[in-house]
């Protein structure tokens, strides 16, 4: 079996490896190392945030966790969480919960957008690795995470309705100040850390780069919707058709409502503007799509396997979202203070890698702020440690990740293929999708 630290180094395994020793019943987990750190205090209830709650409980930090948002809905649609984020969550015992939302992915397909097959990958356990990749709701996965950080921290651990509005740190901790949203001030909170877990709107992250401006928009826009529908091909399958300028992606992401269907994800990203324009309109996961707008380029599609428009039809509700990240930033750390997930690197959404670099940052924030250092140099390790390894992520993306596969088998065959191997070498495709595994791995140590 594949280990889950293949490239990654013992950063985003440590917490697996111990709960599979648990778990056999020969030996109890180790006690935490000693820490300096008593509590920490995390801005932003998303999957980011969320998960870091768990991590810094498990090692016997205290936490909690504020939300600007007056209650915690479980919105969006698919997101897909690899293994290198599924075994540290199955480390702290989420695997069941996780697999009675989620569906255990089994393989890939990197399609040409008229149907033929460019790459077939085994996925998760199916691919030899000691935990599958996962297909989710990106709501249903937060709220798996939401109950666990309530029933494990206590009801009171997540503050809803609580704006961040400031601080003020010095050497004895940091205070922060929370706003309703009226306004009406909700008086300060003291801990040892602040973590701006707030994603890619991140407050917290205006507070040190107050001149950044708003997201990078490359010029795709997404429509992105789940609905009840038959299995296609084993019924956990997953399709990528389409290159950069006009992808697909297709993928279950759970039980449907009856037993001979499945609740199947489905996004369609086209490029309708150039890299660096401002979109249309401000990101929101909750933004509505247009079906008249959408329609045109659902025909740019053949899926064999699957009926597209009839899928798209009977969508009740789907949504839109421009493609946005921030460029890199050249520090997390300032102080008591440091970001996380999407508030550190939002990135394009490409190669499943957004939730799970979030778990892999919760991972190595916990390690180092339980190493024993005082809680500048452990948040500085922490960024010393992630922030080169997901901006290289950050940047891999913008030139496609690993659907530019796809990309170089429609440039040279805008009108599809008979014979792959008349069209490219597969050495070739192979070291394209490669090279950004190897990216997505890595993990860097201090």
């Amino acid at each position: 079996m594949k280990s889950i630290g293949d490239g990654t180094g013992d950063s985003s395994v440590s917490v697996f490896r111990r709960f599979q020793t648990a778990e056999a019943g020969s030996a109890r987990p180790p006690a935490p190392l000693a820490s300096v750190i008593v509590k920490v205090l995390i801005v932003g209830a998303g999957i980011a945030g969320l998960a870091t709650a768990l991590f810094l409980h498990d090692s016997g930090i205290e936490c909690e966790v504020y939300e600007r948002s007056p209650e915690i809905r479980e919105l969006g649609v698919g997101i897909n969480a690899l293994p290198l984020a599924v075994g540290p969550l199955a480390g702290l015992g989420l695997l069941d919960a996780l697999d009675e939302v989620a569906v255990r992915t089994k393989e890939l397909f990197y399609c040409h957008r008229l149907g033929q097959v460019i790459m077939h990958r085994q996925c998760g356990i199916d691919a030899g690795f000691d935990v599958p990749q996962l297909s989710v709701h990106r709501g249903r996965l937060q709220g798996v995470l939401l109950r666990a950080v309530q029933e494990r921290l206590g009801p009171g651990a997540v503050h809803t309705g609580h704006r961040f509005a400031g601080f003020e740190q010095d050497g004895d901790g940091v205070r922060v100040r929370f706003t309703a949203p009226d306004g009406e001030p909700l008086g300060e909170r003291s801990g040892d850390v602040l973590i701006g877990a707030d994603g890619i709107h991140s407050t917290v992250r205006a507070t040190f780069f107050p001149e950044e401006g708003p997201p990078r928009w490359n010029g795709v826009l997404m429509w992105r919707g789940a609905t009840d529908w038959p299995p296609f091909l084993t019924g956990r399958s997953m399709i990528v058709a389409g290159g950069n300028a006009a992808k697909l992606v297709l993928y279950p992401i759970g039980r449907g409502g009856s037993p001979e269907t499945v609740l199947t994800n489905w996004a369609i990203c086209i490029r309708t503007g150039e890299p660096g324009d401002p979109p249309r309109r401000r990101e929101d996961w909750s933004r509505t799509g247009d079906r008249a707008e959408l329609a045109p380029h659902v025909e740019r599609f053949h899926t064999p396997h699957l009926d597209l428009p009839g899928l798209v039809a009977a969508t009740p509700e789907f949504y839109e979202y421009p493609m946005c990240d921030r460029d890199p930033l050249p520090r997390w750390s300032h102080g008591r203070v440091t970001l996380l997930g999407d508030a550190a690197h939002p990135m394009y959404p490409m190669g499943s890698n957004g939730a799970g670099q979030a778990v892999l940052d919760a991972v190595a924030l916990t390690r180092h702020l339980t190493s024993g250092a005082d809680p500048e140099t452990a948040l500085t390790a922490y960024q010393d440690e992630r922030l080169p390894a997901t901006s290289e992520i950050v940047l891999r993306n913008r030139i496609g990740g690993p659907e530019m596969v796809i990309d170089e088998v429609e440039r040279r065959a805008p009108d599809g293929f008979d014979r792959l191997d008349d069209v490219i070498d597969p050495a070739e495709l192979e070291s394209i999708v490669k090279s950004y595994a190897a990216a997505s791995v890595a993990a860097p140590r201090s």
